[in-house]
Formats: structure tokens, C-alpha cells, sequence
């Protein structure tokens, strides 16, 4: 498999598979416990696809993602419906897909750098 390949099963199973709902209601508040459990499962996780030096500043850039901010900020700037039935279908995948494009990034920055 390559770094990205496992970095991507890895970040299925911290965010699928190992999160509860005690996790989901409350991950989005940084201080909150949940929100620091949740990124640590996915900095173990990555540790394995991707090395500790890029699982943990993934874990962080998860945890940032999770406070909902930039979901907030892109929905704004681009004008995203944030009401309605489909605005929780858009929360999810642009939370997954802001996910997914830092640890393309992650990755892309090991290979070039190392």
C-alpha cells in the first residue's frame, strides 16, 4: 500500500469505525476531552500509515478541523446552505474532504521532503 492508502484506512477507522457517540457530541469543543481522544486515536492510527512526525501534525490539523471552524468559514465564503435536510450532507463531506486534502498534503510533503 502506498502512505496515502493507509493513511486513508487509517483515518476510516479512527473517524468510522472508533468514534462513538460520546466522541461525535462532543469533539467540535477543543477543550473537551472528547475532541483530545478522538485526535489522539487518529495520531496512533497514522503513526502506523505515516511516521509520528506527520501523524501527530495530522492529529493536530484533525482536531482543528473538528472545532467545525473552517467547516464554518467555508460554508460562508462559498456560500454553502447550512439549513435544511442536505446541510448536514454538506457539514460531512466537507469535513471529510477537508481531511482527506491534509493528509494528501502530509503525504505529498514526505515524499518530497524525505
Amino acid at each position: 500500500m502506498t502512505p496515502f492508502e493507509r493513511g486513508l484506512i487509517a483515518h476510516l477507522v479512527a473517524d468510522w469505525l472508533l468514534q462513538n457517540d460520546w466522541i461525535a457530541q462532543h469533539k467540535d469543543r477543543i477543550t473537551h476531552p472528547a475532541a483530545w481522544l478522538h485526535a489522539a486515536i487518529h495520531g496512533l492510527l497514522l503513526a502506523w500509515a505515516l511516521g509520528w512526525p506527520a501523524a501527530l501534525l495530522l492529529a493536530l490539523v484533525h482536531l482543528l478541523i473538528d472545532t467545525r471552524l473552517p467547516l464554518r468559514w467555508w460554508q460562508r465564503v462559498f456560500g454553502q446552505t447550512t439549513n435544511g435536510e442536505v446541510a448536514l450532507h454538506v457539514r460531512i463531506w466537507v469535513d471529510q474532504t477537508l481531511h482527506l486534502v491534509s493528509l494528501a498534503l502530509a503525504v505529498w510533503l514526505l515524499e518530497l521532503y524525505l
